[in-house]
C-alpha cells in the first residue's frame, strides 16, 4: 500500500508539472529565464519577510501569503518598467538588486527576532524552503497548491495563445488592437504567482533550473508549438514523477533529482548536435 505522504507527494508533483510544463514554454520564447532568476531573489524576500511576521503574529501561515504578495508585486513592476521603454534585462536588474540587499537586511532582522523568541525550529523551515518539502506537505497545503494551481491553469489556457503572440510579435500584437502591455503583465504575474505557489515543493535552490530547462529541451526538439508544449509536460510530469519515486528510495530531495535529470538531458541533446 501507498504511504499516504508519498500519495500527497505525487499529486503534488502531478500539479507542478503541469504549471511548469505549460509555463517553461513560454519563459524560453519569451526570454524571461532572467526574471525567473528575479522571481527567487522576491520569493526569498517575501519568505523571509513572512518568517519574522509570522514570529511577531505566532501565525506561520503569513510565509506564503508574503511570499506571494511580495513576488507578484515585483514582477508587476517589474512589467511596468518594461512598458515605459527599460529592456526586460534592465528592469530586472534593477527591481532584483533592490530585492537581493532587501533579503540580506531581512535576513539580519530575522536572526534578531528569532532570538527573542523562545522557539527556533524555524531555521529548519528555512532550509526546507531553500530545498524543497515535497514529501512534508500536508493534506492542506496540498488542497491549496490544486486550488491554486487549477486557477492559474485556466488562466494560462485561457490566453496561452495572446501570449504566445506577445512572445513572438509583441508590436504585431497592438497593430491588431491587442493589448500586449496587459498580456505581457499579465504573464509575468503568472509566473511569479507560480513559483510562490510550487516553491514549497521545488525549493528555491533548484527552481530556476525546473522552471526553465523543460521548455528549452523542447525546443531542441521540435520546431512545432504544440509538439513543443506536449513535449514540455511530458517531460516536466516524467521527470517529477521519477524523482519522486527515486527520492524515496535513496531519502535524497526530489528537488535535486529532477534538476540533475534534466541538466543530464540537456547535456545529451547539446553534446549530440
Amino acid at each position: 500500500m501507498i504511504p499516504e505522504y508519498l500519495l500527497r507527494a505525487l499529486l503534488g508533483g502531478v500539479m507542478v508539472s503541469v504549471l511548469l510544463g505549460m509555463l517553461s514554454p513560454l519563459i524560453n520564447m519569451k526570454g524571461l529565464a532572467f526574471l525567473t532568476h528575479a522571481t527567487f531573489h522576491s520569493l526569498l524576500f517575501g519568505a523571509v519577510l513572512g518568517m519574522i511576521l509570522g514570529l511577531i503574529f505566532s501565525n506561520f501561515s503569513l510565509v506564503l501569503w508574503v511570499a506571494l504578495i511580495i513576488t507578484i508585486f515585483v514582477v508587476i513592476l517589474i512589467a511596468l518598467l518594461e512598458n515605459r521603454g527599460f529592456s526586460s534585462d534592465t528592469a530586472i536588474g534593477v527591481i532584483a538588486s533592490f530585492i537581493a540587499g532587501s533579503t540580506v537586511l531581512a535576513f539580519g532582522v530575522l536572526y534578531k527576532v528569532m532570538a527573542s523568541k523562545p522557539y527556533f525550529a524555524l531555521s529548519q523551515s528555512i532550509v526546507s524552503y531553500l530545498t524543497g518539502e515535497l514529501f512534508l506537505i500536508t493534506l492542506n497545503d496540498l488542497i491549496f497548491l490544486v486550488l491554486g494551481g487549477a486557477l492559474i491553469f485556466f488562466v494560462m489556457l485561457a490566453f496561452y495563445r495572446d501570449f504566445l503572440y506577445v512572445s513572438f510579435d509583441a508590436e504585431g500584437l497592438e497593430t491588431y488592437s491587442g493589448n500586449a502591455r496587459f498580456y505581457l503583465t499579465l504573464l509575468y504575474v503568472l509566473v511569479g504567482a507560480t513559483g510562490a505557489l510550487i516553491v514549497r515543493t521545488v525549493g528555491l535552490i533548484t527552481l530556476q533550473v525546473v522552471a526553465v530547462l523543460p521548455g528549452t529541451i523542447a525546443m531542441m526538439l521540435s520546431n512545432d508549438l504544440r509538439k513543443i508544449l506536449g513535449i514540455s509536460l511530458g517531460l516536466t510530469l516524467l521527470v517529477q514523477v521519477l524523482s519522486i519515486v527515486l527520492a524515496y528510495l535513496t531519502d535524497i530531495p526530489p528537488s535535486g533529482i529532477a534538476t540533475i535529470m534534466l541538466g543530464l538531458v540537456y547535456g545529451f541533446l547539446v553534446l549530440r548536435r
